[in-house]
């Protein structure tokens, strides 16, 4: 690609991000600014779910207007050379520079960041309810109060079922890793792009890395409700949930690892008349086996905390007895499930550790 053509495409990247980040602050601000006029003339509620809901085709087409007003404002500061957060970002070497010897509170990006994470603050606080009122409320506390006082007088009678339910829930975790360390190992490869360089090839790696963003995308909880629905209640479905996502989540770092994969040893494999395979097994495999096996013990770690949380929708494991008994209020069986859970998430974890620390 020329200098010309790579600056064009650096270029539309700025242009994009500020129209998008223009836009999103736009948003933001009348958000603030309708909340205030709410306030002092007690007139509407400008967070109306059921009118938004109503009103998306109309709310969307705002938010276009938005963007393409944002992106014409993009422009006219480009041609007054403002230092805009895009330019900041996808500028060449030299801009940047330029562009941090200004003081950062004194520039328009700096000014625009500003402004606009503390609106996202002030409407993130609003839009959750958060309340120091509701948090130290005495009836709420109470509950709070119930299941500190569970942890401290645990019922140690349901240990027994509690360890068998723990166990299952490592077995979910460890099938769930096991199954999905080959095929992402596969994937991995299809999914680098410094593998993946023939045209034809690279289209199966943005479709593949589409793919899998998307997957990774959906959270393992909800997975584990698909699945619930499609297998029925218990581990097998939890195992599914996590394997889906290990996949996808191990897919993404492994290929990142091959990305960064050093030149030198493939260069010096393709000049042995090496096919495809020969160079990814002997100039790529050498250089990532040991960052694999790091990520894949973390990724273990992840599965067997997440084990614990997809069995509170119906994944098995001891995330079901936990539900089961804080639904009924038992808070000595719920404090014996938290310590044994807490007890299990740490060893795995320490264990995890030194491990990783060892392969460095």
């Amino acid at each position: 690609m020329s200098t010309k053509a790579r600056r064009r495409r650096i270029n539309l990247k700025k242009w994009g991000f500020d129209a998008l980040f223009f836009a999103l602050s736009l948003l933001l601000f009348l958000f603030v600014f309708f909340h205030f006029a709410a306030f002092f003339t007690d007139s509407f509620d400008f967070i109306d779910k059921e009118w938004a809901a109503l009103h998306m085709g109309k709310i969307a087409l705002g938010c276009g207007g938005l963007v393409v007003f944002s992106a014409a404002a993009s422009l006219l500061l480009y041609a007054r050379k403002v230092a805009t957060l895009g330019d900041y970002l996808f500028s060449s070497a030299d801009r940047k520079q330029q562009i941090i010897e200004k003081s950062f509170i004194r520039s328009f990006y700096g000014i625009h960041l500003t402004l606009t994470f503390v609106a996202s603050v002030f409407l993130s606080i609003l839009a959750t309810g958060a309340s120091l009122y509701e948090l130290t409320d005495p009836d709420g506390f109470q509950g709070a109060v119930n299941l500190f006082s569970g942890l401290l007088h645990a019922n140690f009678n349901l240990l027994p079922t509690a360890i068998i339910e723990v166990i299952e829930t490592i077995f979910i975790a460890f099938l769930a890793t096991v199954i999905a360390i080959p095929i992402s190992f596969v994937l991995s490869f299809l999914c680098a792009k410094n593998i993946m360089t023939h045209p034809l090839a690279f289209t199966f790696y943005a479709v593949m890395r589409t793919f899998l963003n998307l997957t990774r995308s959906v959270e393992p909880l909800i997975w584990a409700i698909i699945f619930s629905v499609w297998v029925g209640i218990g581990p097998f479905a939890g195992m599914l949930a996590l394997l889906i996502h290990s996949v996808a989540s191990l897919t993404k770092q492994y290929s990142e690892i091959v990305e960064d994969v050093s030149d030198g040893p493939i260069e010096g494999i393709r000049s042995t008349g090496a096919n495809a395979v020969q160079t990814v097994w002997f100039a790529v495999v050498p250089q990532v086996v040991l960052p694999y096996i790091a990520f894949t013990i973390y990724r273990w770690d992840i599965n067997v905390r997440m084990a614990t949380v997809i069995g509170l929708v119906g994944g098995g494991g001891i995330g079901t007895l936990l539900i089961k008994y804080q639904g009924q209020g038992m808070w000595p069986e719920v404090g014996c499930i938290i310590i044994v859970i807490a007890a299990v998430v740490w060893l795995m974890d320490t264990a995890s550790a030194y491990i990783r620390e060892a392969l460095r």
